[in-house]
């Protein structure tokens, strides 16, 4: 018993540990921007990320550095991340808007994945909560029903308020059926026939695209492009969204 409760006071005490420095690494990175380090910057903000230190201001900061260096499909994977981990910032929809026109993208070019809106959707409005009070308040209903077979509102709201739960919850259930997708953060990212740096390129993607992820070897990854054409690219190329970035390798 006492050994638990030393290993639960020392993660109590380590939490603040861990977040001070990676507050500091945050504040490094802004201060390398303000001083036009912006590759510098970018390194600091993708260690952050990759240790696990995600937000949304986080990728935002790190879109404006690969702006202001001309990564603009780094800057657009930047804040697409923004909008996964923050559907509701407003700022960051209006970047994503903006940094798609000046790529001369379609709208479809980065949503390929309908399903993908739908979980942004749940996670904005915590759906999965939602849910969970509606089913509570049906239960609730149902019980007040029992009791007193008289109240003729309970059995209605009872079956209304089970309807909208099962409704609610179908929405992230639905959502995790969505296919992983990635954006391409390099301008002519070569297309390849096999997950190797000397197979035949077969196409190239377009810079700030976002693409369907089909199946993961190493570091590569095989996607489809908004043509229908499915190959091979680095990771170093196309960036995945639905997880931080992890540092690369061959």
């Amino acid at each position: 018993m006492n050994a638990a409760r030393f290993g639960l006071l020392a993660a109590a005490l380590a939490s603040p540990l861990v977040a001070a420095p990676a507050a500091e690494r945050f504040r490094e990175a802004n201060d390398l921007v303000r001083a036009g380090d912006y590759p510098k910057a970018t390194a600091v903000y993708g260690d952050l990320a990759a240790s696990g230190q995600e937000s949304a201001s986080l990728y935002w900061n790190w879109a404006q550095a690969a702006t202001a260096r001309g990564a603009s499909g780094e800057a657009l994977w930047a804040l697409l991340r923004a909008r996964e981990l923050d559907p509701g910032d407003r700022a960051v929809v209006r970047d994503v808007e903006r940094l798609r026109e000046a790529l001369n993208l379609d709208p479809a070019e980065i949503a390929p994945e309908p399903l993908a809106a739908a979980g942004r959707a749940a996670r904005r409005y915590r759906l999965d909560l939602v849910a969970l009070a509606l089913l509570a308040l049906s239960v609730g209903a149902h019980a007040l029903v029992r009791v007193g077979p008289g109240v003729r509102w309970g059995l209605t709201t009872a079956r209304a308020t089970l309807a909208l739960g099962l409704l609610a919850a179908a929405v992230p259930v639905v959502a995790s059926f969505a296919r992983p997708t990635a954006a391409v953060v390099r301008r002519g990212a070569p297309l390849l026939d096999a997950a190797s740096p000397t197979a035949d390129t077969t196409g190239s993607l377009r810079e700030g695209e976002v693409v369907p992820v089909l199946e993961a070897s190493g570091a590569w990854l095989r996607v489809e492009d908004n043509a229908g054409a499915r190959g091979w690219a680095h990771s170093a190329d196309v960036r995945r969204l639905d997880r931080p970035p992890t540092p690369l390798r061959d």
